[in-house]
């Protein structure tokens, strides 16, 4: 997979701001992703930071990878008050403040790349992006990661194969259905899964196939189950502006942004398939046993989410069943 490399992504801002010391406005980037090691959310911002410092519009972005200047659970109140402009964030964080961004992390709600990149336009997206505006910022790039599950006692497969494995779950919804089956829970952000397995805080977890890439989940794990044709996990991580960041740039400057988003977006389509072949690679050289759900696991798991996230969903949020029938809605 082609990758911007760089020598670490902080550096690059700087240097961006350091070419445009004349820059009217200098908006700053933040991700919890590893800066400079090929992570496609650290590119995706990197990629955007260039186009726009090429375009000469008087805005200049500083990027600032790693949690170096807000942590990861810690970004979206910071984007929503206007206290850091932009950010690549795995929207689902956010659901604690806004219920219905766990619909960008429901079970079995998107089922491959092809489908995320057509909800990308469709009524589903809308209603969410609605909710992000409301919230006090708005969508600069979509991006869909899938993800799948990884262990240190036991491959996951069919729902009893999680029961008693300390899980980090990914979110409300996953939580819900992991819960369900027997697996005891313990949030975090995908930047602390190393430590806490490591300290044998969590037995297993699921994130992105970039997050088990970016921070070397194959040290601590035994077991990797791929997204493979049967992919529960699919996550939102767009990068989005603050409303009051975006109102303060003329209007060159927005259609700058706008356009380096389009890019960036585009980019992201291109190498997202490849993201998954390029983690079951990594795992199998070093070691980690991977496997694959069938339709018959699949099948179990989604039953127990039903049951579970979806039902508590459209119980508990505001247009939740119309959100999940939206998403259902797309073929």
């Amino acid at each position: 997979m082609q990758r911007y490399l760089i020598s670490t992504a902080a550096a690059l801002g700087f240097a961006i701001a350091a070419s445009h010391a004349s820059a009217d406005t200098v908006l700053r980037a933040s991700h919890q992703f590893p800066g400079g090691q090929g992570d496609v959310r650290d590119e995706m911002v990197q990629m955007m930071a260039r186009q726009v410092a090429d375009a000469d519009v008087g805005l200049t972005i500083e990027v600032y990878p790693g949690q170096s200047l807000f942590k990861a659970r810690e970004q979206w109140g910071a984007i929503a008050r206007g206290r850091l402009d932009i950010t690549s964030l795995p929207l689902d964080y956010a659901s604690g403040r806004h219920p219905e961004f766990s619909a960008t992390l429901m079970p079995g709600l998107v089922r491959n790349h092809a489908h995320a990149q057509r909800l990308n336009d469709s009524e589903f997206m809308d209603m969410i992006k609605a909710v992000i505006q409301e919230g006090g910022a708005r969508v600069l790039a979509d991006a869909w990661l899938s993800g799948g599950f990884a262990s240190s006692k036991q491959c996951i497969t069919s729902p009893d194969t999680a029961e008693g494995q300390a899980f980090r779950a990914a979110g409300p919804a996953f939580e819900e259905m992991l819960e369900a089956a027997g697996a005891p829970i313990a949030s975090m952000p995908s930047s602390d899964i190393y430590a806490a397995m490591q300290t044998g805080v969590l037995d297993a977890a699921n994130t992105s196939s970039m997050s088990f890439i970016s921070y070397r989940l194959y040290e601590q794990v035994d077991c990797l189950t791929e997204p493979g044709d049967f992919a529960l996990w699919f996550m939102y991580e767009p990068i989005l502006i603050s409303e009051q960041s975006w109102q303060s740039l003329n209007q060159e400057q927005q259609a700058t942004l706008m356009e380096a988003g389009e890019a960036a977006e585009a980019f992201f389509a291109e190498e997202a398939a490849a993201i998954d072949q390029e983690m079951v690679d990594l795992y199998e050289e070093n070691g980690v046993e991977v496997v694959s759900m069938s339709e018959d696991d699949y099948n179990a798991w989604l039953e127990i989410a039903r049951e579970t996230s979806y039902k508590n969903f459209a119980d508990n949020v505001p247009n939740g069943q119309a959100i999940i029938d939206a998403a259902l809605a797309v073929e």
